[in-house]
């Protein structure tokens, strides 16, 4: 029964996150890697405050609330959304995907080194050492980054550390409230745009040419990439748990992939694609699900 409640969240979650890498570098055309990512969370949060109004409703009230979630803005919003659209002026859509799909891996350090919440297991430990074989594959450590830069794959690095904290510290200190998802995505989003609306004051826009389809991406990573989004993030989390809650990102270098051959007609090589697996089967593994499938064939 619970499968069938966050399942189709799951799905359209990784298809509009595996889009959103198109989106970025389409937007990067006309705004600065601050603007893009102010653009997103001001869109997002007009969007989640609608349907709340809509939905009836509130806004967490409570001054306790706003601080866990401006956290939670910092760790998912403002810090890895500048990282990642910084990184996609030196790096290709699809490669960034690919290291995003690393997320799960950095849950589970988070989980394990830093909140403690487990000991660490046999399965874990390869599992990581899988996972970090994958991301060395995905880069191509033998050989130059090619089209991809070093500054643009470790601002990467970084940024999916970020995301990779607050998964756990969502689980600990947001959930438990047990207010409405889109409350506290709502919550989430307010807090990440008032913090990047001095950065977008001061840096936001690039040029004063605004094309069409950079400014539908830009709505569409908006309305869609953060406002319904973060809802479904909310409640994948709440009723599958943090480490479920991050594995979406297996589904986004699938999407990322297609979408960035078919519509900016990116090279994608062999490594990328091998390292992706290995990261995949990593985050599987380290998560007991590659065991579980082996049982259950």
């Amino acid at each position: 029964m619970m499968r069938k409640s966050w399942l189709p969240a799951y799905l359209a979650l990784g298809t509009v996150w595996g889009c959103s890498f198109i989106f970025i570098e389409l937007g990067l055309e006309f705004l600065t890697p601050f603007g893009v990512t102010f653009i997103r969370c001001a869109l997002g949060a007009i969007t989640l405050i609608i349907i709340s109004r809509i939905r009836k409703i509130d806004l967490p009230t409570d001054r306790k609330v706003w601080q866990k979630l401006w956290v939670v803005a910092l760790l998912l919003n403002v810090i890895p959304g500048v990282l990642f659209a910084f990184a996609q002026q030196y790096v290709t859509s699809v490669f960034a995907s690919i290291i995003n799909a690393a997320t799960p891996l950095m849950t589970l350090v988070f989980i394990l080194v830093i909140f403690r919440e487990e000991k660490l297991k046999r399965e874990q430990i390869y599992g990581l050492l899988i996972g970090a074989l994958g991301v060395m594959t995905v880069v191509g450590v033998w050989k130059e980054l090619g089209d991809n830069q070093l500054v643009g794959v470790i601002a990467l690095l970084i940024a999916v550390s970020c995301y990779g904290a607050s998964y756990p510290y969502s689980t600990r200190n947001v959930i438990p409230l047990k207010l409405k998802p889109e409350a506290l995505a709502a919550g989430q989003l307010i807090m990440a745009a008032i913090t990047l609306l001095p950065l977008f004051l001061i840096n936001g826009i690039s040029n004063n040419s605004y094309p069409r389809q950079s400014v539908i991406a830009m709505l569409c990573l908006g309305i869609f990439g953060s406002g319904f989004a973060y809802i479904w993030n909310f409640s994948i989390t709440a009723a599958a748990g943090s480490a479920i809650a991050s594995s979406v990102t297996y589904l986004t270098p699938v999407v990322a992939v297609i979408v960035g051959r078919l519509y900016l007609g990116e090279v994608i090589v062999w490594h990328e694609i091998v390292g992706a697996i290995i990261v995949i089967l990593g985050a599987l593994l380290s998560q007991g699900r590659l065991n579980r499938l082996v049982k259950t064939k």
